[in-house]
């Protein structure tokens, strides 16, 4: 019976609403405690992350955003990282106030300085900038450099050296004059009306005239003349030329009174092969030749002003020696050794003898006679000539005599 009035009460619409009612009411509070579940859920944190960190508590949301402000976060100034020096990058030092460079000494030529006259090709520009350096601490000495890069002796009509060097001994008034040429002097030359081809003998003929015409010019107000020769070259051949040249200028410029200076040991190895990189004038292993193997570098033109300076100082005399007010001059040594004046007098004594000095009345050095002629054999060509054995001197350890000297050896006093 009971079983049959709940299949009634279910099957009425009273009781389909009923259960429809409970179902709906269930289904929301599973929804608010779901719901309330999601917003009050903390993950668990691992036993690595409660070691090591990381996974931090979120902050809830709140629908309300006027009632609960979100506050703003404040701003951090992110630190310049600091690289470990075992990344190849250093730590870095705290800069420092640029102190400026010391300004360069620089000393002023005296009034009545002696000019030394540079000129000719390149090689004479290098030559000069070089001995600019090697006398700039001189007072006493001025460089005057006169070059023309692509000149020479071959190509008159581009430019003119024996119609031009007159006008430049006459403007600078040298006391010196420095030649240097031949490096652009390997092209064909015009002989009158024709044009002869390079190191044939009629343009090696002409190429002697002209070099002997313009050393007899810069000789001609009879100043010493210095002629510089050429130094090797990285091309093989030009090389070969400059040996030939250098042969010419020597022969030429001493029939005339001056003089040949040779650099050419100064820029090859031991071999004689030209060297981009050799020793400069303080020994130091540098570059002394550019790139294209032609041109000079600093440390090369002081080097071939090296060769220079020192017949220029000669020269020169006292105008060579350093001023006193020259900073470090005291350091360095006299490079001038004059003569004594007309009117002192120089005492002369004759030499004195070792055997008979006769200065405190004996006849001989420490009152002992003259000393045993020698018959000039060493004791080691009588040893092998005759067989002869010089005797030991007595007492040295040598001296095996079956007949020595008595000798009397005290007894040692023994203490008790």
């Amino acid at each position: 019976m009971i079983s049959k009035r709940r299949r009634q009460v279910g099957r009425t619409p009273f009781g389909i609403a009923t259960i429809c009612i409970a179902l709906v009411a269930m289904l929301t509070v599973s929804l608010f405690a779901s719901f309330a579940e999601a917003q009050e859920r903390v993950q668990r944190r691992t036993l690595f992350q409660m070691l090591f960190g990381g996974l931090t508590r979120e902050r809830p949301t709140y629908a309300d955003r006027d009632y609960y402000p979100e506050q703003p976060r404040p701003k951090r100034q992110r630190q310049p990282q600091q690289r470990q020096k075992g990344q190849g990058q250093q730590k870095q030092k705290p800069k420092v106030a640029d102190t400026p460079a010391p300004a360069p000494v620089v000393v002023e030529k005296a009034p009545d300085a002696k000019k030394v006259l540079v000129v000719g090709d390149f090689v004479a520009g290098s030559l000069g900038d070089g001995l600019k350096t090697a006398f700039e601490m001189t007072p006493g000495i001025t460089i005057e450099t006169r070059a023309n890069g692509s000149s020479g002796l071959v190509r008159e009509d581009y430019f003119n050296w024996p119609g031009t060097l007159p006008g430049y001994v006459g403007d600078v008034k040298p006391s010196v004059i420095i030649i240097s040429l031949g490096a652009n002097d390997r092209q064909q030359m015009q002989i009158g009306s024709t044009k002869e081809k390079f190191r044939s003998d009629l343009w090696t003929e002409e190429y002697r005239k002209r070099v002997n015409a313009l050393a007899a010019l810069a000789r001609k107000e009879k100043l010493p003349v210095l002629w510089v020769g050429m130094p090797p070259f990285q091309s093989a051949a030009m090389t070969a030329d400059m040996v030939t040249f250098n042969g010419i200028y020597r022969e030429e410029i001493e029939k005339v009174g001056g003089q040949f200076v040779d650099i050419w040991d100064g820029f090859v190895d031991e071999g004689g092969k030209f060297v981009l990189t050799g020793s400069d004038i303080n020994g130091q292993q540098v570059r002394l030749r550019g790139a294209d193997g032609v041109n000079l570098t600093k440390a090369g033109k002081r080097k071939l002003a090296f060769y220079v300076e020192k017949d220029i100082r000669r020269l020169l005399g006292d105008a060579a020696a350093t001023d006193k007010n020259v900073p470090g001059a005291d350091e360095l040594k006299d490079l001038v050794v004059t003569a004594p004046l007309g009117n002192e007098d120089i005492v002369k004594t004759q030499p004195i003898g070792l055997t008979d000095p006769a200065l405190d009345g004996a006849a001989s050095l420490l009152g002992s006679a003259a000393p045993d002629k020698g018959n000039g054999k060493s004791p080691r060509d009588l040893l092998v000539g005759k067989g002869d054995v010089a005797a030991a001197p007595a007492g040295r350890v040598d001296d095996f005599r079956l007949s020595k000297p008595n000798t009397v050896i005290s007894n040692p006093v023994i203490r008790n």
